[in-house]
């Protein structure tokens, strides 16, 4: 598979951070033959096991230490060749497999420590108890909630429309994060058919990290996007600059029924005396520069209708707010693509932190949507999602009575 991870990004502060560098590292062995692999994941359940042997000095308990956790690293890799098979997600395996390894490796060595105080046999059962658990989330989160494409829903009003004029039905999508094109494409087709919106609006990152640079994977986002219809057009911004590489992604849109915004406003004039101006933005993850370049589009905006900020992050809600933006579309933190009860998202890739992470939040006037998106995270973040699924939203914006 074809990749070139962020070499030919613009300056991103994301390629800096230590996620980023470990989505990497993890992803060595995408590359590596099943047998090497095979051999890495029995190498480190040997070393699971001999560290229950050190304390425990039972040569039994540590052999049933180590085929156990050797079990679970080869059901997940049975798990996640299935998923190309159901067109859930494409990513090869082997660039998963490590980071599936960490946290079972991890609760094997926990319960190791706590063998002194359960006694071993109790904390032999208690292992086989929690890989099997987490045998049975990966189950849902690999092929149950991302097969399964959602409709969200948002109304809002504005005195900048004409009151009782039919609303604009605005169908937001983001974070597409094509690998090849799946089952959660196909749905989506079908929900723009159902919904037959007046505009459809793209946040970004339509392809998938590890294959930003495949060309197979940008016939199949042109495919995509040349079956989209909306009343009143289709308009799109780029994602994360190592994702959409800018001298990559946009001639995909060449010739095609979407218009890429770059950093520039368009007023979109519907019937019934309806408009909006939609203002689409580059995404650096840079918000005092990317804060600078709204004030440059602002300016120079035509005052039609109510405002809508197309940008790929949640990154500029304080701005936007500060500016009476009215409606702000995006994506980019997937929802945190796993959250976990009463704890929430584990990571957000948002300068923000989890201050606004998915959903609808207001602030002043300005109304923010941060979509859960459609697809994964790349490299090696396995092609999961839980409690966390993904979607689409369809935003109706009507005139104040």
């Amino acid at each position: 598979m074809t990749h070139s991870f962020d070499t030919l990004a613009e300056d991103d502060v994301l390629t800096r951070s230590r996620f980023h560098f470990l989505l990497k590292a993890f992803y060595a062995p995408a590359g590596w033959p099943t047998w090497l692999v095979g051999l890495a994941g029995a190498g480190l359940a040997a070393a699971v096991g001999a560290l229950w042997w050190l304390p425990a000095r039972e040569a039994l308990l540590a052999v049933a230490v180590g085929g156990v956790l050797l079990a679970f690293f080869a059901a997940d890799a049975l798990l996640l060749q299935e998923l190309p098979r159901r067109r859930v997600s494409f990513g090869p395996w082997q660039g998963q497999i490590a980071a599936l390894a960490l946290p079972r490796t991890a609760v094997a060595i926990g319960l190791g420590l706590a063998g002194f105080w359960l006694g071993w046999p109790t904390a032999l059962l208690l292992l086989i108890a929690a890989q099997l658990a987490g045998l049975l989330v990966l189950y849902r989160a690999a092929l149950g909630e991302p097969s399964r494409l959602g409709l969200s829903h948002l109304t809002i009003s504005s005195e900048r429309l004409p009151p009782g004029a039919p609303p604009i039905r605005i169908l937001h999508v983001g974070d597409i994060h094509l690998e090849r094109l799946s089952v959660r494409e196909a749905q989506l087709l079908e929900l723009v058919k159902a919904t037959e919106p007046d505009l459809i609006l793209l946040t970004g990152d339509y392809v998938n990290l590890s294959n930003n640079v495949d060309p197979e994977t940008h016939a199949q986002v042109r495919r995509l996007l040349g079956q989209l219809h909306a009343h009143y057009g289709i308009f799109a911004v780029l994602g994360t600059p190592p994702v959409d590489l800018h001298a990559v992604i946009p001639p995909l849109f060449d010739g095609l029924p979407a218009r890429l915004l770059r950093d520039e406003a368009v007023a979109v004039t519907l019937s019934r005396g309806r408009c909006l101006t939609l203002l689409g933005l580059d995404c650096h993850h840079d918000i005092a520069r990317d804060t600078a370049t709204l004030d440059r589009v602002l300016a120079a905006a035509p005052d039609a209708g109510p405002r809508v900020l197309l940008y790929h992050s949640p990154e500029l809600m304080l701005a936007a707010a500060k500016r009476g933006i009215d409606l702000y579309l995006c994506g980019h933190t997937h929802g945190g693509q796993v959250r976990l009860p009463l704890i929430g998202p584990l990571l957000t890739a948002s300068q923000l932190g989890r201050r606004f992470v998915m959903g609808h939040y207001t602030l002043g006037r300005t109304h923010l949507y941060v979509t859960r998106g459609i697809g994964f995270e790349g490299l090696a973040a396995p092609r999961v999602r839980l409690l966390c699924p993904p979607e689409v939203t369809l935003v109706e914006v009507s005139g104040k009575q």
